[in-house]
């Protein structure tokens, strides 16, 4: 097996970085001693370049070091992780310059504490292998990181849709429909759309689309609504005009290679949001909604229907305009999903603004509360004859937190699996900053509840919804018991 030249070069340069600094000299001392200048062997250090034989000779020599130890690829325990990350290509596999660290950086950062930096490395490779955290999870998280740090606000994206509607002579202040865009795909971009192809294979139920890209030939679903067609036209749109090459060619995906996909495809979703869900014309909607004396959920629900939009597009847009526009920046989006019969609800989208809100996903297996109006608004639908969408609002007031939220939230059918409904819901934290932007919040009374995050670490008592015990505070309580009665027995000898 091959090993890669900037492996090599990399470990050479930890390993004369560990021997310089064992021996307590700076890189300018280093320089004096061999002759060899300070740049060139902080490049070396930082692996970027490998002597030749010649300077291997003259650093083993001063630093009185064999020649065999420095060439050889074997590390001492101190940087032993350090080396089976780098061969592992961990570091290539986390997008770090989507947080604008560099490589280098980051095996400087390590190689200057190896034993502390490389324990707390591989404490979260085994956290994450021991809660099943797969290449896809680890991605999604890295992106919505991104999304949170940017409070999911992407001006450059914004300006290319405005950039785009006035090149294709598009007017987004209307509704935009899906035969507006198959025409700029056709005509302009040379596209061949075929909605037969798909449903002729039975197991393909679950794609929305197929995109083959040797003959710019787009399958899509026949079934889809006019909505979802104007959102996979939409994000066609966003892959060409912004030249995204590296793409994903079906929706859901299947598969990927790589991050930069997993990020292009967040780019051209994020463009379809914005040219579907203008931001001047939200923002102005908003505003007059946000102004109305009284709770008129209809108002928001027309609002809704004036765009070509499903509800997860719609309350997800809100996650870039309010903070953004309205300052509201303490909120959250979460979808749940429930297969009907079935006691699992699962958490399988969120996206938290400016901190970690709760409630958010766990790996551990425990129940979600059954009192947040997410789940409430699924079990409305499933419970009613309607088969289009349930609406709801709610105060959520954490136990044993300061923390309360308004939370809207929507559930629907999948319509691409069979017994399977969702919802989408919108949390705002309840500040004085949101009651005076809510015109609306102090003239009405919205229901409360008291809501636990999972049932199994919940206080609250005689919960009706409770779907399991709360074990993890029995634990606690009992540690508790224990401790101060130890206590008690150490004072009572003291």
């Amino acid at each position: 097996m091959t090993i890669e030249d900037e492996y090599i070069r990399l470990i050479f340069g930890l390993k004369l970085k560990q021997i310089r600094t064992e021996k307590k000299l700076s890189l300018f001392g280093l320089a004096k001693l061999t002759g060899l200048s300070k740049s060139y062997l902080n490049e070396i250090e930082k692996g970027k370049k490998y002597p030749k034989t010649d300077k291997i000779l003259i650093l083993s020599e001063k630093l009185e070091t064999p020649y065999d130890h420095l060439v050889s690829l074997k590390l001492d325990k101190n940087l032993a992780p350090i080396g089976e990350i780098l061969q592992s290509k961990i570091l290539k596999e986390i997008p770090l310059e989507l947080f604008g660290i560099k490589e280098n950086n980051l095996i400087d950062i390590i190689a200057n504490a190896p034993a502390k930096v490389n324990a707390f490395i591989s404490t979260i490779i085994k956290i994450a292998q021991n809660y099943n955290l797969s290449r896809e999870s680890f991605f999604l998280a890295s992106l919505r990181s991104y999304q949170e740090a940017h409070s999911n606000y992407f001006e450059e994206i914004e300006n290319d849709v405005e950039r785009f509607a006035k090149s294709y002579h598009l007017d987004i202040s209307k509704r935009v429909l899906s035969k507006d865009l198959e025409e700029i795909l056709i005509e302009e971009f040379g596209y061949t759309i075929d909605d037969q192809e798909i449903s002729k294979h039975t197991n393909l139920g679950e794609l929305r689309n197929i995109f083959i890209l040797k003959s710019k030939t787009l399958l899509i679903d026949k079934n889809i609504s006019e909505a979802q067609k104007t959102f996979i036209y939409a994000k066609e749109l966003a892959y060409n005009f912004l030249d995204l090459n590296d793409r994903l060619f079906t929706f859901p995906w299947i598969k990927f290679e790589n991050f930069d996909q997993v990020l292009n495809n967040f780019i051209a979703s994020y463009f379809a949001g914005a040219l579907i869900i203008p931001r001047k014309s939200l923002t102005e909607k908003l505003t007059t909604f946000f102004s109305l004396k009284k709770w008129e959920p209809s108002e928001l629900h027309e609002i809704i229907k004036g765009y070509n939009c499903s509800q997860e597009t719609f309350y997800q847009r809100l996650t870039s305009i309010l903070p953004k526009y309205f300052n509201i920046k303490n909120l959250f989006f979460i979808r749940f999903t429930h297969k009907e019969n079935h006691f699992e609800y699962r958490l399988d989208k969120e996206l938290h603004i400016t901190q970690q809100q709760a409630p958010h996903a766990n790996r551990s297996n425990e129940h979600y509360c059954r009192r947040w109006v997410s789940i409430k608004t699924i079990q409305d639908l499933e419970k009613s004859a309607n088969t289009k969408a349930t609406f709801d609002i709610q105060i959520s007031s954490y136990i044993d937190q300061k923390n309360e939220y308004l939370v809207l939230s929507s559930a629907t059918p999948d319509p691409f699996k069979k017994d399977i409904n969702r919802s989408v819901s919108i949390g705002l934290l309840l500040s004085p900053h949101l009651k005076k932007k809510l015109n609306f919040f102090n003239g009405n009374s919205f229901p409360k509840k008291i809501v636990g995050i999972t049932c199994e670490t919940c206080a609250v008592k005689n919960c009706t919804e409770r779907a399991a015990e709360p074990s993890r505070i029995e634990k606690r309580e009992k540690y508790i018991e224990i401790a101060n009665t130890v206590a008690h027995i150490i004072n009572s000898y003291s």
